[in-house]
């Protein structure tokens, strides 16, 4: 390993197993912090992967190299006169197991200052070392969308499958620079699959943690990458910040104004989407199976019903045996009853004995 790359980042050893799919490499999500964050999507999108699922160090990035701590300084936690702590920056490679066991690659941590190119290059390596299949990087931009309409995941790709039939701009577009969007050029000129999902949040809760945008971001990377992500914390989250944003919407006139243009702007803009992208998926939308999924899985529910009724059949696990048949009750006569088959009603006193008699008496 040349010098620029021990210094540029260290690989974790022993290294963890970074298993694949028998359909190809891992997926690579890159979730940087600093850039195009707005209501800290992208920063809590790795934070709640990371918290919610398995995870174990590939490869550290020296910041020493990469951040400049005078425009990032981090926080120092001062306790009696002495320091106790620093917030430390851990810019990394996680390899992560999905609730189903399936692996994939998490990029995380704060955004490089310094080295782009060569910070490029180096991600662009590993994603050759570990076979990396596809590369989805997260952004999350200020928008002038209402937060009572469905959230807008956009999507940019140089690979169809990966954007499928969500919403996508087709006009030329001008943009900030960022590392991010360095490594999907990098990676794009060594052929590799890449594609960029921006949350579009409201400009007027840019500031603030907005679970609505990481929810969607992770989950348009769930259903683009085939994994199996836990989003139930964050849907709570987000029922939270729903009811807060409503009771400040009810106290003021003005901010029902806003919203309500927003609103109208938010509808003609989807409308004229529709009526160019006929087949397209839009926000508050879900992709509808094929006729050859909903067939497979038609077969699988007739094989089911057949396992059940063989098992319900056997006498092994309990299932129904032939029973012998019953008389009727109505076709028994006098000539076929024994002497205790009598029926009580044809008692006549001459029958009784003394002690009968009594019983008799006693019962009227």
């Amino acid at each position: 390993m040349q010098d620029n790359e021990r210094r540029m980042y260290d690989l974790e050893y022993p290294a963890p197993e970074v298993g694949a799919d028998p359909a190809g490499g891992p997926t690579l999500i890159v979730a940087l912090q600093g850039y195009a964050d707005a209501g800290h999507a992208v920063e809590s999108s790795a934070d709640h992967l990371l918290a919610a699922l398995d995870s174990r160090p590939v490869a550290s990035f020296n910041n020493d190299e990469l951040i400049d701590y005078r425009s990032r300084r981090p926080a120092v936690t001062m306790d009696n006169h002495r320091i106790t702590g620093m917030e430390s920056l851990n810019l990394g490679i996680r390899v992560v197991r999905d609730t189903e066991g399936r692996s994939f690659l998490l990029l995380s941590g704060p955004e490089p200052d310094l080295r782009w190119e060569a910070f490029t290059e180096a991600v662009a390596d590993l994603a050759d070392k570990f076979g990396v299949e596809n590369t989805i990087c997260l952004y999350s931009a200020p928008m002038a969308v209402p937060h009572t309409r469905p959230l807008v995941v956009s999507a940019h790709s140089n690979t169809p499958a990966l954007v499928n039939s969500m919403f996508t701009y087709d006009s030329k577009v001008v943009l900030p620079g960022s590392a991010s969007m360095m490594i999907e050029r990098a990676l794009h000129k060594r052929g590799r699959n890449v594609a960029g999902f921006t949350a579009h949040v409201p400009h007027y809760l840019a500031a603030s943690p907005y679970p609505a945008a990481t929810h969607e971001l992770l989950d348009a990377v769930a259903r683009a990458a085939g994994l199996a992500l836990p989003l139930r914390a964050i849907e709570n989250d987000m029922s939270r910040v729903a009811g807060q944003l409503a009771e400040q919407v009810d106290d003021s006139s003005e901010i029902q104004q806003v919203v309500h243009l927003l609103e109208n702007q938010y509808d003609e803009e989807l409308e004229r989407y529709r009526s160019t992208h006929p087949k397209a998926m839009l926000p508050g939308e879900h992709e509808m199976p094929t006729g050859e999924e909903i067939g497979e899985e038609f077969e699988r529910f007739l094989a089911a019903l057949d396992s059940t009724e063989a098992a319900n059949s056997s006498e092994d696990v309990g299932g129904p045996k032939e029973l012998p048949e019953e008389a009727d009750p109505e076709d028994v006569y006098p000539e076929d009853l024994g002497p205790d088959d009598s029926d009580p009603e044809d008692v006549y006193p001459e029958d009784l004995g003394p002690d009968d008699d009594e019983d008799l008496d006693d019962d009227r």
